[in-house]
């Protein structure tokens, strides 16, 4: 007899459209399942991005590295990250989000004992650290997997704010690192265990710093969690599928058009997260930028974890479109803020401009990850016409959550663009304008996609969707 009990790893009977099922049966184990995945998401947002906290510390401590040498190690972990993205993004239907979610947290273990070890030597070559920097992408991968397992849980009235508040809450670990960070490597009350601290000089003055705590301290946590999701989290036997069944993705066009988007969005958040305290510094050298760099994160984090409904209830696809016009208004915000239309620079006006970015781009992560179930239920009528209703929500479910993963992938790719594109600006020019233009005009053709496939009344989310509920129901 099949069964949706708890009390098994394994689910055999789940119907999350099936409204009696949802609210006798389907609701508390779905939310069980999304408040696990959160702290492990969490965790693993923050070893991705611990590098770029690290990395503006090495040459206080004594490592010879040069500034593009910082931007590149800055990018790395982006790189990994995104990479890796594109083969979790299929590992949860292939071996469950339960096994994954717990051998996936385990592996932050490598780059956190890694860099604990590793910045304790003056010697330490830079290759060591470019190793570290691709490692720590162990936890941009899990993002991935982590969407795409909670996509399954969810009917699509609340899939939306689910996914919203899995990826919110999970993208705050970056602000939790960027606040925690500081903190621990400034203070030695774990000395006896995790070793000697380094002597820092800042212009002048000798300080010293526990560098080596920005990897250990998430060592426990990442235990805790590993264990937590091996014991309270399940596997839906209706969401096992191959990987040749989910390739399929490649071949639809709106898997390309959504990955455009989301590189706007989310490519925008990680990117930002990875540039924001090191270009801050440069630029504005006595603003203790590094005191602030949490903000940021926290901002994109909290109002992607917040404004899932907002997507839910208006529709995505009208939400994406004013994000990308806030955004593009937000960049020329920081332009200006940094004196390129001959104003004085002002931090005050960078960091606030710095800001609405975030802000935009937690919102915007939203919307488009609320757009991809809706546009994969509408295009299903055209793609298996010969399939009945149950058939064709059953390969969208499993489209929607392969397709969430791999865009998910290709908008990781960001965080390795846009310290890069900063960095190669800077040697150029000597200031990030050029970079901050080629942003203004990616978000402006982001505002034209958004609005030829899915803004406008004759596209598909507007032509055929009163159609396909229907036939969904």
């Amino acid at each position: 007899m099949s069964s949706a009990n708890p009390s098994s790893h394994v689910l055999t009977d789940w119907r999350p459209e099936d409204p009696d099922f949802w609210k006798a049966t389907g609701r508390p184990i779905a939310s069980r399942n999304l408040w696990i995945s959160i702290p492990n998401l969490l965790l693993a947002f923050a070893i991705w991005m611990v590098w770029s906290m690290v990395v503006a510390k090495l040459k206080l401590i004594g490592f010879d590295f040069t500034t593009d040498q910082l931007f590149w190690l800055t990018a790395l972990p982006a790189l990994s990250g995104a990479t890796l993205r594109i083969f979790y993004s299929f590992l949860v239907p292939i071996l469950g989000g339960r096994l994954w979610t717990t051998v996936s947290t385990l592996s932050l273990l490598v780059p956190a004992i890694g860099i604990g070890l590793a910045v304790q030597q003056p010697e330490t070559p830079y290759w060591v650290f470019v190793a570290l920097a691709l490692a720590c992408g162990l936890g941009g991968g899990n993002f991935a997997s982590s969407m795409a397992n909670i996509s399954f849980f969810y009917p699509k009235a609340e899939k939306g704010n689910a996914l919203a508040l899995n990826a919110g809450f999970g993208n705050l670990g970056v602000s939790v690192m960027q606040f925690l960070v500081p903190l621990v490597i400034a203070a030695g009350a774990f000395a006896p265990v995790v070793g000697a601290p380094q002597v820092a000089i800042a212009e002048g003055v000798r300080s010293e710093l526990w560098l080596q705590n920005a990897g250990f301290v998430w060592v426990p946590f990442i235990l805790a969690a590993a264990s937590l999701a091996w014991v309270g989290m399940n596997d839906i036997a209706s969401a096992k599928a191959s990987f040749s069944s989910q390739a399929v993705v490649f071949k639809r066009k709106h898997n390309w058009i959504m990955c455009y988007l989301y590189l706007g969005t989310f490519g925008s958040f990680i990117g930002f997260s990875a540039a924001f305290p090191l270009l801050s510094s440069t630029l504005f050298p006595d603003s203790n930028a590094l005191q602030y760099a949490f903000l940021g994160p926290l901002v994109g984090a909290g109002s992607r974890a917040l404004t899932g409904w907002v997507s839910d209830k208006f529709g995505g696809e009208h939400v994406t479109h004013w994000v990308f016009l806030a955004m593009a208004a937000g960049v020329a915000a920081v332009l200006h803020s940094i004196g390129a239309w001959g104003a004085e620079p002002s931090f005050a006006i960078f960091f606030a401009s710095f800001m609405w970015l975030f802000a935009w781009t937690g919102i915007g992560n939203a919307s488009t990850f609320q757009m991809i179930p809706a546009i994969m239920r509408s295009d299903m009528p055209r793609l298996m016409p010969q399939a009945d209703a149950a058939s064709r929500l059953k390969a969208s479910e499993m489209e929607s959550a392969a397709i969430v993963g791999f865009s998910s992938a290709i908008g990781a790719y960001g965080g390795f663009v846009i310290p890069k594109l900063f960095g190669e600006s800077l040697k150029a020019t000597g200031g990030p304008e050029t970079a901050l233009l080629i942003f203004f005009a990616f978000y402006l053709s982001c505002v034209a996609v958004n609005w030829v496939f899915y803004g406008r009344k004759s596209s598909l989310l507007h032509a055929q969707q009163p159609v396909i509920l229907g036939a969904a129901q």
